[in-house]
């Protein structure tokens, strides 16, 4: 595809932009804890204009600041001593030809500085109760910095419903914000109505029970927006690009606001002097599931059909959002249903992804795999990263320089740590060779991918990107001292992965119990020696013919043939609850199986990133898994399990038991090649199980550091 219409130059208002890809608003939890924006915010917006973004819409500027807040680090634009950093992050966004906007938001109930400063929070009305299992699945220690972000000693919730003159105030105050916005240099603004921020709250009758002007009918609950509008616009002219983003629907909230609402409330808002509207969604706050619905959408391209319903009812433009792949977003400004495409997690994922696309080099796109580890930070009080992306939310201290002096490399392991490692490193002008024991690059997460197909798209990334360089590739070979010593690295960098040791229990030998590796070996084909001899012959045979065909290295295709058959009992019991278990038992779950998990611990999935934790452990539920907590597997007899659950002794039956525990890290090699005189670094889980994210930051530090 050549994306000529995503590609094409667009207009809101009087502001002209080079394409139609903006930068969605997420929250960053960059700025500095007084809210000033400082080298590292401005580092990160930078990188997306270099990249070639349309426009750049910095995210949730508290206008009102430090009330109306919610996260710690959230940009502050409320008084004018803001300016010079504001200034300095619209100068380095401006500079690369990308126009500059800034979201301007009050958070109202969810303002979460002011419980912990102590302040009641300004509401429409006191709101309800939502209830939700958003808590339940976090661990003790996201738990106290999650709790942290509401509390404080002696502080507690409480609410100020909002009066004349308050509502008056806060017109005032985003009108002085839009204009410190163009006195920073910012191209316009956008007004935050959605999300359950005050405004939005003044639109839902789920939140807005009042029963005045600004209660009741759908033009009463719009009110508060366009004064609003019309107030920005009095403040910063006619002329400057005002625009808002509202919710086309409130998902799992009853009596929440609905899509004719939104509709209604899209139509006021140009009445009002409104430049554009930006269709996004929201869900239920106390449910931790819900927030892959809305706003942070799990499904593909989950609000164009909102964005086209509302567009069909205006004259000015609306800006699409919502987990769009550019092909989608160009078809959809192509075929009118939307004018402007917002990437959020796909520009963390690649800042570079617009340039990119201009340059005809699509596949040179680093994906997103929407693990949601970008979002999941910020409820913890950390800032945005990125699980694919090292650099995100680092742009200030991370750099990819020459190497000063070139060296011989060796790279041991083929997985997404060994393969960021050798590419970086042969980027930098090093002389690289990557080591790897299967036939194939991926390693475990090739296997991860047939069960979350998301990873694959990083894996494939990778393996092109290695395929590329002048990275020098070894498959099928095991490093040990004579392959070092024929070799004769400058360096060499351990990426081999975790070791999986079986656990000491009684029974795991037998043919109906796999460990995970073996389990890997028979869906890949690689290191399944010891799992083909407990299958039967007709079930080998199965198993070689997969692996002539070739389906056994094509993730897709086997993901595919697993539905039809695997060498699998229609009962399956999970021993490990962590990242690899929970994934497996829906995989399983997905495909017919009756799976059973069993975690030691009280805590499912704790691996995953809070948000990707959250949808997963739902899915398990609707999907009937068992999932039996602060339980250990003692021993199997044939079909029969003994299990210690809660210190009660306890039989259940599995036709097929899967050990998903027991990985750690693994450093034989390492010390062996340090023993010999090798300069020797480490990356990935060899050194300590950190999964996808921790793979490929240890990675790219080891890399950019040689």
């Amino acid at each position: 595809m050549n994306f000529d219409n995503l590609l094409a130059p667009g207009r809101i208002g009087k502001l002209s932009l080079r394409n139609r890809i903006v930068m969605s608003p997420m929250g960053s939890n960059l700025s500095e804890p007084d809210g000033h924006c400082s080298e590292r915010i401005q580092a990160y917006y930078e990188a997306r204009a270099r990249g070639g973004a349309g426009m750049i819409i910095v995210g949730v500027a508290a206008i009102a600041w430090p009330e109306g807040a919610c996260n710690p680090n959230q940009v502050a634009i409320s008084g004018d001593e803001f300016l010079p950093g504001l200034s300095a992050l619209a100068r380095r966004v401006k500079r690369h030809g990308c126009a500059a906007a800034i979201q301007l938001q009050h958070a109202g109930k969810v303002a979460v500085r002011d419980i912990v400063a102590g302040r009641p929070m300004l509401v429409p009305s006191i709101p309800p109760v939502d209830k939700g299992e958003m808590i339940e699945t976090l661990t003790e220690q996201e738990t106290a910095a999650f709790v942290k972000s509401y509390t404080a000693e002696g502080a507690k919730v409480e609410y100020r419903v909002a009066q004349t003159a308050d509502l008056q105030r806060l017109v005032e105050q985003f009108a002085q914000a839009a204009l410190r916005a163009r006195q920073a240099g910012f191209d316009g603004v956008e007004i935050h109505a959605g999300h359950g921020y005050i405004l939005s709250e003044f639109l839902s009758p789920h939140v807005n029970c009042r029963q005045d002007e600004y209660g009741g009918s759908l033009e009463n609950r719009a009110r508060l927006l366009q004064e609003v509008i019309r107030g920005v616009k009095l403040r910063v002219g006619s002329d400057y690009p005002v625009w808002c983003r509202i919710d086309a629907t409130e998902l799992r909230i009853e009596g929440g606001i609905s899509y004719a609402d939104a509709v209604a409330t899209a139509m006021l808002a140009e009445q009002a002097g409104a430049d554009a509207i930006h269709v996004s969604a929201y869900a239920n706050p106390a449910s931790g599931a819900a927030f892959t619905e809305a706003p942070l959408v799990h499904q593909p391209a989950g609000y164009l059909g909102y964005a086209q319903g509302i567009k069909q009812k205006l004259s000015i433009p609306v800006i699409a959002v919502g987990r769009i792949e550019p092909e989608e977003g160009d078809a959809a400004i192509a075929s009118g249903k939307a004018d402007f495409v917002a990437m959020g997690r796909k520009l963390l994922a690649d800042p570079d992804l617009p340039t990119r696309l201009r340059q005809g080099r699509p596949d040179d796109i680093r994906p997103c795999i929407y693990c949601y580890t970008c979002v999941s930070r910020i409820f913890v009080n950390d800032h945005v990263r990125c699980a694919v992306n090292p650099a995100t939310g680092f742009e200030y201290e991370t750099v990819v320089s020459p190497a000063e002096k070139p060296r011989k490399l060796l790279v041991v392991g083929g997985g997404p740590a060994g393969m960021e490692a050798a590419r970086i490193a042969a980027q930098r002008g090093h002389q690289v060779r990557l080591a790897e024991q299967g036939r194939s690059l991926g390693g475990t997460a090739f296997f991860a991918s047939v069960v979350y197909p998301e990873n694959g798209r990083l894996v494939d990334y990778l393996k092109q990107q290695i395929a590329g360089s002048s990275v020098e590739l070894d498959l099928g070979v095991k490093v040990d001292e004579s392959y070092l010593d024929s070799f004769r690295p400058d360096a060499v960098i351990v990426a081999t992965g975790a070791r999986r040791d079986a656990p000491d229990i009684p029974g795991v030998d037998q043919d109906n119990v796999f460990s995970g590796d073996e389990m890997r070996g028979l869906m890949t084909g690689h290191g399944a020696e010891s799992a083909r001899s407990k299958l039967a012959f007709w079930q080998r045979w199965a198993l070689s013919l997969a692996g002539s065909l070739g389906i056994t290295r094509n993730a897709a295709l086997l993901a595919r043939l697993s539905h039809v058959w695997m060498p699998l009992g229609k009962q399956v019991c999970i021993v490990g609850g962590g990242l690899v278990g929970a994934e497996l038992a829906e995989f399983l779950a997905l495909r017919g199986r009756k799976v059973s998990l069993i975690e030691e611990s009280g805590k499912f999935a704790v691996e995953l990133p809070l948000v990707r934790r959250w949808r997963l452990l739902e899915e398990l539920k609707q999907l009937s898994v068992v999932m039996i907590n602060h339980t250990r597997l003692l021993r199997v007899s044939g079909r029969q399990l003994a299990i210690d659950c809660q210190g009660s002794e306890v039989e259940i039956e599995a036709d097929t038991v899967i050990l998903a525990s027991g990985a750690c890290g693994d450093l034989s090699l390492a010390e062996r090649a340090r023993e010999m005189g090798y300069e020797t670094h480490v990356a990935g889980d060899c050194d300590g199980v950190g999964y996808l994210e921790g793979a490929m930051r240890s990675a790219h530090q080891v890399a950019t550091a040689l």
